[in-house]
């Protein structure tokens, strides 16, 4: 089952699944995870039961444009269409608020996954948070 919530209804489950994906697993330091953007952004998370198991994030920008972040799966739940149902349901929100543009910054080894959405790599490569990204653009 996915959620949208605002950051004050998903702020503890979101946090917890970006704490043990980002900054445990990855190693993304803590004051990068959390940032000004989060009360803004709706968010997307995952359940089992009432298990939380995956959270994502969509801020809407000015001139109809969104960009989606954050997103995370707990280790024992990947490869099975978590991501892809959290990433429906930001293209379906992002369709109601009327965002004709999405962006995102994509791990390297994610960029597939997005392409799935028809989301189109631009622009070199880069660091951010230790990690290497590629800024991506999906037109909706």
């Amino acid at each position: 089952m996915i959620l949208i919530k605002s950051w004050q209804d998903a702020k503890p489950d979101a946090w917890t699944i970006r704490k043990r994906v980002f900054i445990k697993e990855q190693d993304v330091p803590e004051e990068m995870e959390l940032d000004e953007h989060d009360p803004a952004a709706l968010h997307a998370l995952a359940y089992i039961g009432s298990q939380c198991i995956g959270t994502a994030r969509l801020l809407t920008l000015p001139n109809n444009m969104g960009k989606i972040g954050r997103m995370a799966v707990l280790p024992a739940y990947r490869r099975q269409g978590i991501g892809k149902n959290l990433m429906g349901a930001l293209l379906d929100q992002s369709k109601s608020q009327g965002i004709t543009k999405l962006k995102l910054h994509a791990q390297l080894t994610a960029i597939p996954f997005y392409e799935q959405f028809g989301f189109i790599a631009e622009g070199d490569v880069y660091n951010e948070a230790g990690i290497a990204h590629r800024d991506m653009i999906l037109f909706i």
